[in-house]
C-alpha cells in the first residue's frame, strides 16, 4: 500500500519562531543567573509591538525588553520595536506543589516521545528533511540581501508498505525583496537550498517543486502576521508522525513536564530503537501537578519489535527513571541550553542531552 505523508518547518524569521525565541532567550538568562530559576514567560508580536507576559520566580535580574529587541536584531530584523512587560511571580499555591520535599511536576499533563530509524537521527524523515531545508534557507538569506528572514518549508514523502520510498513534493516559501523576479527567486532556491540538502535518490522526474506557490512575498515576520510563543508545536517535535502532548515547549523551565518529561520520553525511545530494540518506538506519560513520579507509562512499537510492548515496558522500567528530579538530574536541565532547541525542532539534534545514545540492558 502506498501512502503520502507531509510535515513542514519554519525559519527563525516567522512570527511564531520569534516569539519562541523571545521566550527561551528569557529562560536562559534566568537559568544563565539562578539555576533554580521557575519560569513561563512568553512572547506575542505584531507589527512593531511585542508583548512579553507570564510568570517568573527567579533571584534573576532580566530585562525582559532588551532581550527580545536582541532577538529581533539577531534574526535579521531592523525596525524599532516597541515592549509591554507584564511578569508576575509564579503562583505561591504552584511553587508550593513544585518544591515539596521532593521535586515535583508543576502541572498535570501528557507527554510524547517517539523515534524511529528513518533517519540518521533517529526521525521521521519527513519533518528531518523540512528542518533541514528551513535551516539551509535561513543560511541562504543571511547571505543574499534578496532574501528575507521569514520562511517555510514542506515536504511530502511518498510510503510504500510503512517504508518511505519517494519524496513527492517539496515546497519552500521565503520572504524576499521586492528587486527578485519569481522565475529568479524559483532558481535560486532550488538550486542553492534544495539540491545541496534533499537525498537526490529520494527524487525523481516525477518530484514537484512548488517555490512561493502564493506568488510575491515582500511584506513578512510579524508585519504581515501576528506571533504567539507555543503555535509551532508540530514543527517543534514530530511534525505530526506521533500525536503532541498539551502544551508547548519554548518559555517553560524544567520542572514543567510539558517540556522535561517530552525530552525524556524522545530520550527513551530514541535509545530503545538505536539499541535495535525495535525500529518505531512511541510513549506516552502522563503526570500529576504536585508528583514526582508518572502516573502513567504506555509504549507501542507498532509491531516492530520481537519483543512484546509489555516486554518492552518492563525494560524500559528496568533502565529509566521518569522522576522529575530524575529526569532534571540525568540530562542536566537545568542549564542555559534552551535557545539551542527553538528553531528547526526540538529533537534530532545530536548536540543535545536527551539525543545521546546510552548502552540498554
Amino acid at each position: 500500500m502506498r501512502t503520502i505523508f507531509t510535515s513542514e518547518s519554519v525559519t527563525s524569521g516567522h512570527p511564531d519562531k520569534i516569539c519562541d525565541w523571545i521566550a527561551d532567550h528569557i529562560l536562559d538568562e534566568a537559568l544563565r543567573q539562578d539555576p533554580t530559576s521557575k519560569m513561563a514567560v512568553e512572547a506575542t508580536i505584531k507589527d512593531d509591538f511585542i508583548l512579553v507576559y507570564g510568570e517568573a520566580n527567579t533571584k534573576a535580574d532580566i530585562p525582559y525588553a532588551k532581550i527580545a529587541k536582541d532577538v529581533l536584531r539577531k534574526i535579521g530584523y531592523e525596525e524599532e520595536y516597541e515592549v509591554l512587560v507584564k511578569v508576575n511571580k509564579q503562583s505561591m499555591e504552584i511553587s508550593n506543589a513544585v518544591d515539596s520535599n521532593i521535586l515535583s511536576a508543576g502541572d498535570q499533563g501528557i507527554m510524547f516521545g517517539f523515534a524511529c530509524d528513518e533517519s540518521k537521527g533517529y526521525m521521521p524523515i519527513a519533518i528531518d528533511t523540512a528542518h533541514m531545508l528551513a535551516k539551509r534557507l535561513e543560511e541562504v538569506r543571511r547571505n543574499n540581501p534578496l532574501l528575507k528572514p521569514d520562511g517555510k518549508t514542506q515536504v511530502s514523502v511518498e510510503y510504500e508498505d510503512d517504508q518511505p520510498i519517494r519524496i513527492d513534493t517539496i515546497l519552500v516559501s521565503t520572504q524576499h525583496s521586492a528587486d527578485i523576479s519569481q522565475e529568479e527567486l524559483k532558481k535560486l532556491i532550488i538550486e542553492d537550498v534544495i539540491q545541496p540538502i534533499v537525498n537526490p535518490n529520494l527524487i525523481d522526474d516525477q518530484t514537484k517543486f512548488l517555490i512561493n506557490p502564493s506568488g510575491s512575498f515582500v511584506l513578512g515576520g510579524s508585519f504581515g502576521d501576528s506571533g504567539t510563543t507555543g503555535r509551532k508545536i508540530v514543527v517543534d517535535t514530530y511534525g505530526g508522525s506521533a500525536p503532541i502532548g498539551g502544551g508547548c515547549f519554548s518559555s517553560k523551565d524544567p520542572t514543567k513536564v510539558d517540556r522535561s518529561a517530552a525530552y525524556y520520553a524522545r530520550y527513551v525511545c530514541k535509545n530503545l530503537v538505536a539499541n535495535g530494540f525495535c525500529k518505531k518506538c512511541q510513549i506516552e506519560l502522563a503526570y500529576a501537578i504536585g508528583c514526582p513520579e508518572p502516573v502513567s507509562i504506555n509504549i507501542d512499537a507498532f509491531n516492530t519489535s520481537k519483543h512484546t510492548n509489555e516486554e518492552l515496558l518492563e525494560i524500559v522500567k528496568r533502565n529509566f527513571n521518569f522522576s522529575v528530579s530524575n529526569i532534571i538530574h540525568e540530562l542536566d536541565l537545568r542549564k542555559p541550553i534552551y535557545t539551542q532547541t527553538t528553531n528547526y525542532g526540538h529533537f534530532g539534534k545530536p548536540y543535545l542531552p536527551w539525543e545521546q545514545i546510552i548502552t540498554i540492558k
